[in-house]
């Protein structure tokens, strides 16, 4: 099954967690080597950046009301924001454990690759290149134009072509800085992500103002768990699947893996640090809103942040709406970083088109697959039906976290020797499992249409797997055609692999620069599968 995607692969070799050394490419550019390689630029602060700013987008900001609409009581809904907040803890426990066992980038694509084999990755890369992770930036961009032109139309919604055109150059401009400079697309990172994080802070303490006012009816616990509709354990568990998917992005850090700097320390620190904080702020944000709005008051409300600052404060009620706005340009700008290193990860096991596997000679940042990114979400920019697509394909985003998880037991049980930095209880997987499982046969119980075409849509990559990658023996003039685009490409965009084919050791920018002149189609000798070692 993998002989397709290896015999692709075999310019970008000796990846790291291959051979358990500290030679990679990335390992050498992070210690100051010359080579052309993803440079481990990204420290801890920047890391808790890059995992808060993924997981707190525009949603606690304008619509925190999903959870509390299922939960029937405000009480109940702020037990299912702690205990989400848990079980996330958890599953990041878990993804900390395989991201130091196997430390490549790609997150949970590289550990469904590895462990359950190429067509188990590939499918979970399908569906994230297909709608994933464009309709998302999509979305998000949408949101930080509506936002920015809102005050500009304050009688009348925004046009839908100027929210296009302004969410199209927040990406254009994003995709610009990360492919620029690794280090310029972390500061942006790290500058909104405080900016959202103060946002926050303000509102959690205008609620305890509120709260040492004595505004608290609605925490007392007589009334916190006054029902305010019929209980039914169906909506409850709705509740739970609203809050985990406010807690989606978690993952994100385990797709820059060989970026960061000392990941078997610094990708468990900013798990620990990063999780139970948001977790603190998603709380006592809600805690802070129904100090200052009944349960009614904030289902009615279509923005509750603003809402929120329009009761409390007064001339300074803008705040808000622009903390909304910059929470969702860096929440654009972390999607784009990650989601690149995913699709450039893919194309480096034989998965993608291999251009997207090369890095800028000089930048060593990965500019085919940021284009690639922008690129696709541009697309849904002009696809009316992407939220359509979201909420088919949700589903299939939170079935994967499970598959990975259990991934993680079936390693143990096949590579029990293997060097793990980190090695947690299995107690914390089987947790995560039995309360995936609990929410997963709900999903399908309450919305089997919607569950079935997300499927359907996923498994529409089995022919294009097997088409594009186990296929080995394809027409000569594809095979022309394809090298001559991966030519073409690679010379727009001066990008080289971060290795080249038969070096032991990282190549320099003179080498990569030599290697861009030769002429084209010129053979390239097939490695040995069998000498490659796997994770």
């Amino acid at each position: 099954m993998e002989k397709g995607a290896r015999q692709r692969n075999n310019t970008a070799k000796n990846h790291p967690g291959e051979s358990g050394s500290d030679t990679s490419p990335e390992a050498e550019a992070g210690s100051g080597g010359g080579g052309v390689a993803l440079k481990k630029e990204i420290g801890l602060v920047s890391a808790c950046g890059i995992i808060v700013g993924n997981i707190i987008g525009s949603g606690i900001f304008v619509s925190p009301k999903g959870v509390l609409e299922n939960a029937g009581s405000v009480g109940l809904a702020l037990i299912v924001w702690i205990v989400t907040g848990i079980i996330t803890a958890v599953g990041a426990l878990c993804y900390a454990e395989l991201g130091v066992t196997i430390p490549k980038s790609g997150g949970d694509y590289s550990y469904v690759k590895d462990i359950f084999g190429g067509l188990a990755g590939f499918l979970r890369l399908w569906i994230a290149v297909l709608v994933i992770y464009p309709t998302n930036q999509a979305v998000i961009a949408l949101t930080f134009s509506n936002y920015v032109l809102q005050p500009l139309f304050p009688t009348c919604f925004p046009p839908e072509s100027g929210l296009r055109l302004l969410a199209a150059i927040c990406l254009l401009l994003l995709t610009w800085v990360n492919c620029s400079s690794v280090r310029w697309a972390t500061r942006v990172q790290d500058i909104f992500t405080a900016g959202k994080l103060l946002a926050l802070a303000l509102i959690i303490i205008m609620g305890v103002v509120q709260i040492c006012k004595g505004e608290f009816f609605w925490l007392e616990p007589k009334n916190a768990f006054e029902n305010f509709q019929e209980p039914d354990i169906g909506l409850v568990a709705l509740a739970f699947l609203q809050g985990s998917f406010a807690y989606g992005g978690w993952n994100f850090l385990n797709y820059v893996t060989e970026e960061l700097v000392d990941p078997y320390k610094n990708l468990p620190r900013a798990i620990f640090i990063s999780i139970p904080l948001v977790t603190f702020v998603y709380v006592f944000a809600n805690v802070a809103y129904v100090t200052a709005m009944s349960p009614q008051e904030l289902l009615a409300s279509n923005a509750v942040a603003v809402t929120f600052g329009e009761k409390l404060l007064g001339v300074m009620a803008w705040i808000m709406p622009i903390s909304v706005a910059l929470s969702t340009f860096g929440g654009v700008n972390g999607s784009l970083f990650t989601s690149s290193r995913l699709f450039f990860a893919g194309a480096r096991e034989g998965h993608l088109p291999s251009v997207l596997a090369m890095i800028h000679v000089k930048r060593c940042t990965p500019i085919p697959a940021l284009l690639f990114t922008c690129l696709s979400t541009l697309l849904m920019l002009v696809t009316s039906d992407m939220y359509t697509l979201i909420n088919y394909v949700g589903f299939i985003n939170y079935l994967f976290y499970g598959v990975t998880v259990a991934g993680q037991i079936v390693l143990r049980w096949k590579k029990p020797d293997i060097p793990r930095p980190i090695k947690i209880s299995l107690l914390f997987p089987i947790i995560y499992l039995l309360f995936w499982a609990f929410l997963l046969i709900f999903s399908l119980w309450s919305e089997p249409v919607v569950c079935g075409i997300g499927l359907a849509i996923m498994l529409t990559g089995v022919p294009v797997y097997f088409l594009g990658v186990y296929w080995q023996h394809k027409p000569k003039c594809f095979n022309d055609f394809i090298e001559l685009l991966t030519l073409v490409s690679q010379k727009m965009c001066v990008v080289v692999y971060p290795q080249m084919e038969g070096d032991s050791g990282t190549a320099t920018v003179d080498d990569m620069e030599e290697e861009l002149q030769k002429p084209m189609f010129q053979p390239t000798p097939v490695k040995d599968q069998d000498s490659e070692e796997q994770p």
